[in-house]
């Protein structure tokens, strides 16, 4: 039987994804918390429970209600203030040199007056502006709705100590937070030594050749292993293969990626007490099988030997896919040493809590015949123009935004924050650290397992093999589940339902003797065997019972396994309950694992990595098409709580009260935001939004008996994604011509929809178009799609230039995809995390995303995209703080900044630079795209420019994109005049460097730009043999001497490094001499 969660059976019949104008609730015991929250007058779809009405029409005044906003007594810790950069008189000042009045002219020669959002009241009643003390206040209400309780439910998330010093220095701090994917690793070096960190640590806990640097959770990463395993058989097999033991949201995401491919995903035991087995070759024939997938330890905690089944599967070609957990695999035999050719994983339990579900780093090992087939990025080591060694994002060309619709995966934003923090957390702890950990826990579920069964309840974990987790039959205790689940509330636990009769427990660092105390008394209670008013166990009787079978239990704090903890040649007696699987072989025995073991040390280690980092700490980052803005302390403050980071998310639904109504806030304003009535959540990237968007649309077409619409018409332009994304949902690519002016071709696009009529799905265009300007015909090019039977997928990726001004429904899309991670504010965490909602017209609202393990999608929902419920619901509190704060006329301000700042950049830099692309008026959007091809003719390329920027202190625009010659430019709201003239004074000097070569002053191939960027190293070395100064190597302009930015290495060699793999650290300078 699937495990179900602790959520009730009326949740899992609800569908809160899809809303309507009804009322907010909250339960009643809730009531006094509720009363105190004033929300927008919208009012919501009614919680499943019955709730009472909760609106700010009925209620106390709105913090900040219009009464007072402009009265003496208004708050004056307002964020938009804080949020946009340009005062008044700066924007004025930006309009007079673009020949404005107002915002308003501008915007009217910007934007289309068909697709104009019209000015209504009602916008900015229903999002009022909060003062950030007063988000403050309602943020601390609602977590205070949520009651996280003791969760021992386990199913791939496990409870986690955080160490303070890793909390405080990574996941709360800005240098860490608020870069970008190190696509320039000349200034991203700390965090890719960081993600190098993580990928040894997944490779050596795993005993396999290469990982990755995170992926965005299990379930997604278990999908990437079936597809690329079905890449390996040339897509000629059909049947992969998941044993019952895989937890059960990941065959759920599996079965929605396998609809793509034509996969039939087959779930059957493949293990037996006797052994390993396979399905009848009649029944699945072995030359159509793809591979497996085997949870190692599995769901019930069972900890299986697949060394056989793993010869059997590759005998036939097929591969072994193992997903596994990192802290078991300290004490327990590594998939690699049993013949698994991938490993896979949530990282979580490596210091990342819960978070309702995410966002965690996801791990994936492979072996080396198959290490360029791996998704996602891939830090490798490389060499700088010195020969210093140097890290860098290596092979590339495989991933999505190169290979396109030859791509079969999309995976673009992953997980590097939280990678870093689980890296961060192994080299704090090492070897010796983590294996002290595994045998606590392992001893705490020994003593576990050994009390219950002198309870009288069966533990039904096979042969006695098990790390963490138990599972519990009560069939001959005579007592249900129900029961237990009743007074582990009492308790303030969870325990994992699995059926009527059976119950999980899994245990993880952050548990006590006193909680193991908790539990039996919960079973002692639930099974009667107790007299009235009598405690069965105090902890003083564990300890006494953990000496007499074999336990270390010197503490109340602790437990150890009594024999000596060392890295290496352990034997079994380590782990007794599983005597045929204990670790032999060492781990993370590289020298950063074991350098930092006090907090100062590690301290200065974290700091010596971020200073290596340019990010929005030191300057702007005008990176096109990543809206690069603010990341607020005040929004980012609230996943720390708590009430929010350590809830389960499987936990009963009371426990998350204060979440249910932060999501259907959230998910309320995301909707007014888009113009649409329905919204996911779930999706836990753009990428991801994008696949869950096309397979509602495909969904939507075979419930209407058209599933033979497959072709999605796709501008050459868009975004890499799009055509990765829609060979994912199962359909053919028909590009769609691009004219001149960067504008989608219309007649090209007409032509196509017609010849395809019959066959057509979809389109996927983005507004405004990724050439940087607002498309003119768009509802005319979506109007073409309509009436030939397809339906219209906007990318969000520029919704930056809509909000409040206008939106994808008054375009006429049917869904668009929405980057929390760009437009509202989530920050970007050096590639990840990010959250990819959709938000979809009424018919494609039953088509939403759900969950087996919860009440989330519509009536006829599609499996799931992620393996969470809500994705990364623990993030969606910064882009609910963010919506808040401005408010929408904050929204709409922020907006017209971004609109003001792009047009203000490009008037000044036009006689300096070519434009590639404008509007009718000649304006752009929010973003500007210089095309640098007329100064090929002197040898300069785009990455000579952008690596000079770097000299300049400024993280380079990006690069080679839309066009192989262009450098996009993006301007955000939050930037200041100051430092948008600075970025100008860059530019301009930068092409008065290039003029100097022109006039040969300086040779082509030794100049400003080729040797950029130049690092103290370079100007400090005795020989100075280059045609200009040193002063102006690293001082092109005068203020750089107060503030400068130091790249920690030269220009790096790509070359070397996809030619020398190596993407584990070590002694570096042995690979690169």
């Amino acid at each position: 039987m699937i495990a179900t969660s602790l959520l009730t059976r009326s949740r899992v019949a609800a569908h809160r994804s899809i809303r309507t104008a009804q009322p907010i609730a909250s339960s009643s015991r809730f009531a006094s918390a509720a009363a105190r929250l004033h929300t927008s007058a919208i009012t919501l779809r009614a919680h499943p429970r019955g709730l009472a009405t909760l609106s700010s029409t009925e209620n106390a005044p709105e913090l900040g209600a219009s009464h007072v906003a402009k009265s003496i007594f208004a708050p004056l810790d307002t964020f938009e203030a804080r949020h946009v950069g340009p005062r008044d008189q700066d924007s004025s000042k930006m309009l007079q040199a673009l020949e404005y009045s107002d915002m308003e002219q501008l915007v009217a020669d910007t934007l289309s007056p068909s697709i104009r959002l019209a000015e209504d009241a009602a916008f900015y009643d229903q999002i009022r502006p909060l003062s950030e003390s007063e988000l403050a206040q309602r943020a601390d209400l609602i977590a205070k709705m949520n009651r996280p309780f003791k969760s021992l439910i386990g199913m791939g998330y496990q409870n986690t100590l955080v160490p303070p010093v890793i909390l405080r220095n990574v996941l709360e701090n800005p240098a860490w937070y608020t870069s970008y994917t190190p696509y320039q690793p000349e200034i991203s070096q700390g965090r890719l030594e960081s993600l190098i960190n993580f990928q040894t640590m997944v490779k050596s806990l795993t005993a396999l050749d290469l990982a990755n640097a995170s992926l965005l959770d299990e379930g997604t990463a278990a999908a990437e292993a079936m597809i690329l395993a079905y890449g390996q058989t040339k897509s000629k097999r059909k049947t992969f293969l998941v044993d019952r033991g895989v937890l059960p949201q990941t065959l759920a995401v599996l079965r929605q990626r396998a609809k793509g491919f034509g996969i039939k995903v087959v779930a059957t035991d493949l293990r037996t007490p006797e052994g390993h087995r396979l399905p009848p070759a009649d029944q699945i024939p072995r030359d159509d099988i793809i591979g497996a997938l085997v949870q190692y330890p599995d769901v019930d905690g069972r900890i299986t030997d697949w060394e056989e089944l793993a010869k059997e599967i590759k005998a036939f070609g097929g591969m072994v896919i193992a997903a596994t957990d990192l802290l078991a695999l300290t004490m327990i035999k590594p998939p690699g040493e049993w013949g698994a050719d991938i490993a896979l994983g949530n990282a979580s339990r490596f210091g990342v809590p819960p978070g309702f579900g995410g966002p965690h780093a996801a791990f994936f090992a492979v072996r080396d015949s198959i290490k360029r087939k791996v998704p996602g990025r891939l830090v490798g080591l490389s060499k700088d123009a010195r020969g210093s060694p140097a890290y860098r994002l290596a092979l590339q060309t495989r991933e999505q935004h190169i290979r396109r619709e030859k791509a079969t995966s999309n995976i673009c934003t992953a997980q590097a924050l939280l990678a870093n923090m689980s890296a961060m957390y192994a080299v704090y702890h090492g070897p010796d650290g983590l294996r002290k950990i595994a045998a606590k826990v392992h001893a705490l579920t020994r003593l576990l397992k050994h009390e219950l069964t002198e309870l009288g309840v069966r533990v039904v974990n096979r042969d006695g093999a098990f790390f963490d987790t138990l599972t519990i039959d009560l069939t001959k205790a005579g007592v249900g589940a129900v029961r237990v689940h009743e007074e582990t509330k009492k308790a303030g636990l969870n325990l994992r339902r699995i059926s009527d009769t059976r119950v999980g427990i899994t245990l993880d660092e952050t548990v006590r003797i006193e909680d193991l105390t908790d539990v039996l008394n919960v079973f002692a209670f639930a099974l009667r065997n107790t007299k009235s008013g009598e405690v069965p166990y105090k902890p003083e009787d564990l300890l006494s019972i953990a000496s007499r079978i074999g336990l270390d239990a010197s503490s109340t704090e602790s437990l150890t396994i009594s024999s000596p903890l060392k890295t290496a040649s352990w034997d079994s007696s380590d782990l007794p309950a599983v005597p045929d699987f204990s670790r032999k072989s060492k781990f993370l025995q590289q020298p950063v694992f074991s350098a930092h073991r006090s907090e100062t040390q590690m301290l200065r280690y974290i700091h010596s990595l971020q200073a290596k980092d340019l990010s929005l700490v030191h300057a702007m980052i005008p990176l096109g098409s990543c809206t690069m803005k603010l990341n607020s302390t005040s929004s980012m403050m609230l996943i720390s709580k708590p009430e929010f980071s350590q809830l389960h998310p499987f936990a009963p639904e009371e426990q998350a009260q204060g979440y249910d109504l932060l999501i259907r806030e959230l998910e309320r304003d995301l909707c007014m935001i888009t113009g649409f009535p329905a919204v996911s959540l779930q999706p836990n990237s753009g990428a991801q939004g994008e696949f869950a968007g096309l397979s509602v649309i495909r969904a939507y077409h075979e419930s209407k008996g058209e599933g033979k619409r497959d072709v999605c018409l796709i501008p050459t332009s868009a975004h890499g994604t799009n055509p990765a994304s829609a060979i994912m949902a199962g359909m053919r690519v028909v590009p769609v011509k691009t004219k001149a002016d960067g504008s989608i071709d219309l007649d090209d696009l007409r032509s196509k929809a017609e010849q395809h009529r019959n066959e057509l799905a979809a389109t996927m265009i983005t507004e405004p178009a990724t050439t940087g300007c607002y498309f003119k015909d768009i509802q005319e090019a979506f109007q073409i799609v309509h009436d030939n039977g397809g339906q219209v997928y906007l990318d969000g990726a520029n919704l930056q230039a809509q909000v409040a001004l206008t939106n994808p429904a008054i375009m006429g899309a049917d869904v668009t995809h929405l980057n929390l991670h760009k437009t509202f504010s989530i920050p970007h965490g050096g590639g990840g995390p990010g959250v990819g909602p959709i938000c979809v017209a009424e018919h494609l609202a039953p088509f939403l995303p759900g969950h087996p393990l919860a009440s989330t999608g519509g009536e006829m929902a599609i499996d799931p995209i992620s393996a969470a419920p809500w994705g990364s619901a623990s993030i969606l509190t910064i882009a609910w703080a963010y919506i808040k704060m401005l408010g929408w006329a904050g929204l709409k301000k922020s907006t017209e900044t971004s609109l003001l700042a792009a047009n203000y950049v490009a008037h000044r830099l036009k006689d300096h630079y070519k434009l590639k692309y404008t509007g009718d008026r000649g304006r752009v959007a929010h973003e500007l795209l210089i095309d640098v091809a007329e100064f090929e003719d002197v040898g300069l390329k785009v990455m000579d420019f952008a690596k000079r920027l770097i000299d300049y202190g400024f993280h380079p625009p990006t690069c080679s994109w839309p066009i192989s010659t262009g450098l996009l430019i993006e301007i955000t709201e939050s930037e200041s005049l100051q430092e948008i003239d600075r970025l100008i004074e860059a530019f301009i000097s930068i092409r008065a460097e290039v003029e100097e070569i022109r006039q040969g002053k300086m040779p082509k191939d030794d100049n400003l730009l080729k040797n950029a960027p130049h690092t103290i190293h370079a100007i400090t070395e005795g020989d100075w043999n280059r045609p200009y100064t040193r002063h102006r190597a690293v001082y092109p302009v005068d203020h750089l001497k107060n503030n400068k930015f130091w790249p920690p290495v030269a220009r790096i060699d790509d070359a070397f490094g996809d030619r020398m793999l190596v993407c584990e650290c070590g002694p570096v300078d042995d690979y690169v001499n």
